[in-house]
């Protein structure tokens, strides 16, 4: 039981080599080129040049597109972080001045006397609260437009360079 499968492995293998050795195959040896003294001819080699300076140039023109394009998006980018901390501001202190519009309210009402004295305080502070609300919409608006311009003005002048390219080349 010590003898495992090698005995009937090497049997196996003769007999395939015996198999394949009825048949005589050819052998051949790769042919041996001298490349050195092999001359291509000139309508090849101009070929291969120009192609070689077209691809050059082509990957020129890409080299500068791709750096314009990444401009574009850090102009872009910068400007819209920018404008996003600014009208971050403008939140920050319209909240603040509503906030601090309600506690005077408060306060006020604390002081009253009659029910009467106590709507009129908020009738004054609704008609307040409304047009200062009106004033800083429309002041969020006008910057928010603003930044949106702005902010998109890097690719719309990329864009309108890029038609101008076209439209010269064409």
């Amino acid at each position: 039981m010590t003898q495992t499968t090698a005995p009937k492995a090497a049997k196996a293998e003769k007999t395939e080599t015996a198999a394949f050795a009825m048949f005589d195959m050819p052998k051949f040896d790769m042919p041996k080129f001298d490349f050195d003294s092999m001359e291509v001819p000139a309508a090849i080699r101009e070929i291969a040049e120009k192609t070689i300076s077209r691809a050059k140039t082509a990957y020129d023109r890409a080299k500068v597109s791709a750096e314009e394009a990444t401009e574009v998006l850090e102009d872009t980018f910068a400007a819209s972080s920018k404008h996003a901390t600014d009208l971050n501001k403008v939140l920050i202190a319209n909240t603040k001045a509503n906030v601090n519009a309600s506690f005077d309210l408060a306060e006020k009402l604390f002081g009253v006397k009659t029910v009467a004295e106590a709507v009129e305080l908020q009738s004054e502070f609704v008609r307040k609260q409304f047009d200062a609300l009106s004033a800083q919409a429309k002041d969020l608006q006008a910057k928010a437009q603003k930044a949106a311009e702005e902010c998109c003005k890097p690719v719309k002048d990329s864009v309108a360079k890029t038609v101008e390219t076209f439209k010269a080349h064409a």
